[in-house]
């Protein structure tokens, strides 16, 4: 295939957009503003300690991952497993509740679990059963609700959605309210049945590094540290000009520095604001979710086991969960070192002093495990995100902005054309570079 394109943002999907462009003969060119790509995925060290910039795991049977990272993904990022299931916590109690077809040895401590009744761990298998069945084109169509409406059409006890629902989703959807869509409930359900939660053993930067690598195979061209000030077409001013495949429109990226670029199509993979700023597309959401994540780690020497489960504060809503990094990947701390990371959700958590955000998972700590002294903990970094996710309420999927919808050869990737996800992303990206050739 003949002809160029640009891709603005180096994002999970503005990778795999300009991978794809440049596999099928595209000259093609990517510019990030950051120092390095990978957009909202990224991993930091702090005092030899790995952070990912706010809590982020991958699914291992999202289809997108193989697709874009190959059938041996899970291998090559060397991925670290979290246990299925969580541990549901309340002062002085620990109980695990796990998936007994995935999990056998957390079978026994589930069906004890008395945090949730029988009736509904039964209706959790026919639940995962009914969702097995669902081809993948089924999900985010038809009449949607909220999770919280969804479940108790199902007919799940209120208990078992306080204690265990809640907090649980409210790390996957940063909404513990359980006010976010019933399609991305089901989707992540059924996918958490198919496969493993985990981080690659390097972080979750790996993954975006891995999507560059293929990119640069591929002879695409990553310019960092490079902002895109405006993208133009011909229909905003411009006179077409010439290509090697004769006459188009072609469109004008324009740096911050003043430089330009005249290319045949651009793909805008950048965050929905500056997608909207860029192709003022009105249906890209502005409305974002937040999310704050703490890191903590204990005294030298001291270990905090949890048989690589999330805990789940059942008794409260900070933290909303604490997770055993750690113990999961010991790759992400320094040797005798234990690191636990906390979410914490809505608004408050941005403007709270990391000293008051220490003290909560402190007193949450101790309170679940009364015979351990939490005294020592210490705070390694505190990540506030104002955009972590789009909003994603009910009925919102059906509204999102399609690759296609900006004037002339410019076509949008992200996760806000799809559902917010790295599947979403990842299949953006796909979604996008199909749109671009279009105009090639």
């Amino acid at each position: 295939m003949n002809g160029d394109a640009t891709v603005v943002g180096g994002g999970l999907a503005g990778l795999v957009a300009a991978a794809r462009l440049a596999e099928a003969g595209v000259d093609v060119t990517l510019y990030e503003r950051r120092p390095d790509v990978g957009g909202r995925v990224r991993t930091e060290t702090v005092d030899g300690f790995t952070l990912d910039r706010g809590f982020q795991v991958l699914f291992s049977s999202y289809p997108a991952v193989e697709r874009e990272l190959g059938p041996d993904a899970a291998d090559a990022l060397d991925l670290r497993r979290f246990a299925p299931g969580a541990t549901i916590c309340r002062p002085g109690s620990r109980s695990v509740l796990s998936d007994p077809l995935r999990d056998p040895r957390g079978a026994l401590p589930s069906l004890l679990n008395d945090e949730v009744s029988v009736s509904d761990k039964l209706r959790t298998l026919a639940l995962r059963y009914d969702l097995s069945k669902r081809d993948e084109g089924d999900f985010f169509r038809g009449p949607d609700a909220s999770i919280r409406e969804y479940l108790r059409d199902w007919g799940f006890a209120d208990d078992y959605v306080e204690h265990f629902v809640e907090p649980f989703y409210g790390g996957i959807t940063l909404d513990r309210s359980l006010s976010t869509s019933k399609h991305v409930f089901e989707y992540t359900f059924r996918a958490m049945s198919r496969g493993a939660i985990g981080v690659p053993a390097g972080g979750m930067a790996a993954i975006p590094e891995a999507l560059a690598a293929r990119a640069r195979e591929a002879g695409v061209a990553i310019e960092t540290g490079a902002d895109v000030e405006s993208v133009r077409t011909a229909g905003q001013g411009r006179i077409p000009f010439r290509t090697g495949s004769g006459d188009a429109e072609g469109a004008t990226v324009e740096l911050a520095d003043g430089t330009t670029r005249e290319t045949d199509a651009v793909v805008v993979a950048t965050t929905p604001p500056e997608a909207r700023r860029l192709t003022r597309v009105e249906s890209i959401p502005a409305e974002g979710v937040p999310n704050v994540t703490g890191w903590y780690t204990l005294p030298a020497g001291e270990s905090f086991e949890t048989s690589k489960r999330i805990l789940l504060n059942a008794a409260g809503e900070s933290p909303n969960a604490v997770v055993p990094m750690s113990e999961v990947a010991p790759e992400y701390a320094p040797a005798g070192r234990a690191l636990l990371t906390a979410t914490f959700l809505g608004e408050e958590p941005l403007d709270r002093p990391a000293d008051a955000l220490r003290g909560d998972v402190r007193d949450a700590l101790a309170a679940w495990h009364p015979d351990r002294d939490f005294a020592g903990l210490e705070t390694v970094d505190v990540h506030r995100v104002r955009f972590a996710q789009f909003a994603q309420p009910p009925g919102v999927h059906a509204d999102l902005p399609h690759p296609d919808d900006p004037e002339g050869p410019v076509v949008l990737a992200g996760d806000y054309t799809e559902w917010s996800s790295i599947q979403g992303a990842l299949e953006s990206g796909r979604a996008a570079a199909a749109a671009a050739t279009r105009h090639l």
